[in-house]
Order: C-alpha cells, then structure tokens, then sequence
C-alpha cells in the first residue's frame, strides 16, 4: 500500500517552516481506497511569495485545525505504507519536524518520484512535476495545492509503474511486507484479486517473481493455480507468498507484457516460455504453375514468414479462416489433400486453383491482400483498445513497421498528440513474438481498431 503525498508549506528557513496543507491519497497500485486533505493552521506567517504561489493566505488559515489535531489521522492514513512524493525528501523532513515538535517520532519508507522518474523517464528534460504532468499529457487542476499536486503525482505513479519493467517497485513492497511477517493464505490472496484482464506476478517469500502469467480473468485463473494438481501448481502453491496484479483491459496489451516480462525477469516457473511460443509459421510460395499457395511449416528464421503459431490446431484453425475469408482454395493451401474436397468451388475434379478457372494474377490478387493485411512492414499505427476502465482506452504504437510500445490514455489529444504519445508510451522489445502477438489478436479481435498516421 502507498500513501502518495503532498505538503504545502508557510516557507521560511529550513526546519522552521510550518504546513499550510496536506493531501494524503492511499493508493493500492491500482485504485484510491482513502484520502484525507485539510489545511492546517501553522501558527506562524505565511511568506509573501508563498501566497502568490498557492493562493493560500493567513486569513485562510485562521479557523483551520492545528496539525496537533490532524496528526491521529495522518498516522492512521499512512500506517504500513510506502510514503510516495514528488521530491520525497522534502516532504518527509516536513512532516518529521512536525512530528518532532510533538515528541513523536514518525518513521515510514519513501519513493520519490522525482528519482524514479529520472530513472524510468530518462529522456524527459526536466523532472518537475509541472513539467513532466505537462510532457506526459497527464490533466492537472489546483497547481500549487496538496490536493492538486498529489492527485497529479499519483497519475505519474502509475506511469511509472507501468514503465518499471523489472518490477522493482513492486518486489519493495513485498518485501516491507514480509519484514512485517505478514502471511496471506491462499484464499486471502484470491479474495484481493480482480476477475479483469491483465497480468499477474507470482512472489515467493523472499519476494522474486517465481511466475508471470496473462489472462481475461485474473481471479479465475489464480483460482486454478491454486486448487490444480500439475507439477507446476504444486510449485507455486508450496512457494507463493504474495501476488501482484497489473489490469491491461486489452488482451493485446496482456499477452505483450506478459512475453516480454517473462523474457526480463526470467522467472523460474516460466521456464518453457523465456523462449519464442511461436513453433509454427505460415509462409507463401508459388507453385510451378504460379498461383501463390499458402503453406503451414516449422518456423525458420531464415524465411520470410507472414505469421506464426503456437501449435498446429491453431494454424489449421486460422487457415481455414483465411481461406473462407479471402475465397482462397483450400486444397491448394494444404487444407484437403482429396480433390473431392475443395472448398471454394465445391467441385470434384480440383487442380491446383481449381482446374484454372481463375487467372495465378486474379487468384493471386486476393492471397496478397491477405499477406498485406497481415504485415505492416514501412506502416506507421496505432491500435486503439479497450482501457482498465470505462473512461480509458489503450494504445499499442508501430511507426515503421516497429512496434514501440503500449500506453493508456483518458483524453484524445494525449493519442492524437505522437509527442505527448511517446512520451507515455510504456517502450518494449520489437521481435518475432511480439509481431506475431500483434499479427494474432488482429486477425482474432473484434474491439481493436487501428488508426494509420
């Protein structure tokens, strides 16, 4: 749990200035679960330059409570949270003095964003949070305020989280958590989870990720870790200690994190799939008579594949489809190896595309859609999706043929925006698996839809 933060202040020298006003939000990852925001009388001045930065004025503050009186809650609001700001420094010392003026001692752990930001945003040019919420397209309201300011820095924190790809603020958390020696059972950790699409991250007690798995019903299928009786769910049901979760809405964007996470943390019960998942590919050749034939084989990198597949029910499955789709014959796609069989013009006598009934440059017209379709080699787009949440959508960046990345967005010109969209753009590896991840979902979704720049 984090207790994201932001403190207004009367200025003045360092260790003697007093809180004008204070924004709490406890954040579980994923959502705000409770918040407290008040001004706070400090009983001294406010500097003149403060009051011009935060409209905050002495009068304001008269009948405000004294931070004697608001102390209890903030203890309570912060208890076992990571305590979150935007240059953490400062507003731990600031509420640590306070604390001190009343013979308390107040302690917690701290994250500054300000730090992670020059870590996992390193190409930003500056990392104030005006100017980041600004780069980032992230709306703002109330600058210069505790509310404002802290409502803005948990926006950046969730970018943040979802461009830490090693996971390492996360494995923190777990880790405080098992200094507190705080134990989940099983049915405690099903209990906390979503039945949403996203990915899941399986801690064991030292807090390293022992598994990452993706799904349209995270609940549903931890539930089925943990009643199964494979070797693999033995493994994770002896060693789980806590489990995290990250809500994609998009089961595009779910598959990639999950393909590319597994190959950056190397989780041990993620053996088999460090390595590509796709054994199967499909390929386009022409035949002595020159009509194009689509045909399924093992994977070689050293041709030109159109897509690929994790087994061969799912090729076959595809290209049956393909072929309905494009009026393609099957037999001549390997599909029906009798010529009694031919599913485009149903005939007994089939011979290559169909006894010549049609052109190799009419029939071949239609298979090139498809292989065209089904690369964006030299494309620029972005694939638009469903978002965590009614008000959120995703999109998924290729420019040039490359896929760049993922990022959720709540207003158009933050999508429309391609500086503001890199800028929040989650980066990640362009290979074979995510190409055929992406190739995949597009033949297979109905929601996604793709906007060419």
């Amino acid at each position: 749990m984090y207790a994201i933060l932001d403190i207004e202040t009367t200025g003045g020298q360092f260790n003697e200035e007093g809180i004008t006003e204070i924004a709490i939000y406890k954040f579980d990852g994923h959502e705000i679960v409770d918040q407290f925001i008040s001004l706070v009388n400090p009983e001294i001045p406010i500097q003149p330059f403060v009051v011009k930065l935060t409209g905050i004025n002495n009068e304001m503050l008269r009948s405000a409570p004294k931070f004697f009186e608001v102390a209890k809650r903030i203890i309570e609001i912060t208890n076992d949270c990571i305590v979150v700001a935007h240059n953490a420094s400062f507003d731990y010392r600031i509420l640590r003095t306070e604390f001190r003026r009343l013979g308390y001692t107040f302690q917690a752990k701290t994250l500054c964003t300000v730090e992670l930001s020059k870590k996992l945003l390193p190409e930003q040019p500056s990392h104030s949070l005006g100017k980041l919420v600004r780069a980032l397209g992230i709306p703002m309201s109330d600058r210069h305020r505790a509310s404002g300011d802290a409502l803005a820095t948990i926006k950046l924190f969730k970018i943040l989280l979802e461009k830490d790809l090693e996971k390492s603020i996360v494995k923190d958390l777990i880790k405080l958590e098992i200094e507190k020696g705080i134990t989940p059972k099983l049915l405690d950790i099903i209990s906390h989870l979503p039945s949403t699409t996203g990915v899941y991250y399986i801690h064991n007690e030292k807090g390293n990720l022992i598994y990452i798995g993706k799904s349209r019903n995270i609940r549903k299928r931890l539930n089925q870790h943990f009643t199964g009786t494979s070797a693999k769910c033995k493994k994770i049901q002896s060693q789980v200690f806590a489990v995290t979760y990250e809500e994609t809405g998009s089961e595009l964007i779910a598959l990639l994190k999950e393909s590319q996470e597994i190959k950056i943390n190397k989780p041990i019960l993620n053996r088999a799939q460090r390595k590509s998942i796709f054994q199967l590919a499909l390929y386009a050749e022409k035949d002595d008579k020159g009509y194009i034939n689509l045909k399924l084989q093992k994977a070689d990198g050293r041709k030109r594949e159109i897509t690929s597949f994790t087994s061969i029910q799912e090729g076959k499955n595809a290209l049956f489809n393909i072929t309905a789709h494009y009026n393609l014959c099957q037999r001549l796609n390997g599909l029906y190896q009798s010529k009694t069989n031919c599913f485009q013009y149903s005939i007994k006598e089939c011979d290559g595309a169909c006894m010549g009934l049609e052109s190799p440059e009419v029939y071949n017209a239609r298979v090139n859609e498809f292989i065209e379709k089904n690369s964006f080699e030299n494309q620029s787009m972005i694939l638009l999706d469903r978002g965590r949440n009614i008000s959120e959508r995703s999109a998924v960046l290729i420019e040039n043929g490359i896929y760049k990345g993922y990022a959720f967005y709540d207003l158009n010109y933050q999508v429309n925006n391609i500086d503001i969209l890199r800028n929040i753009i989650i980066p990640m590896q362009n290979n074979r698996d995510t190409k055929n991840i992406i190739k995949g979902q597009l033949r297979k979704s109905k929601t996604i839809k793709t906007l060419n720049f």
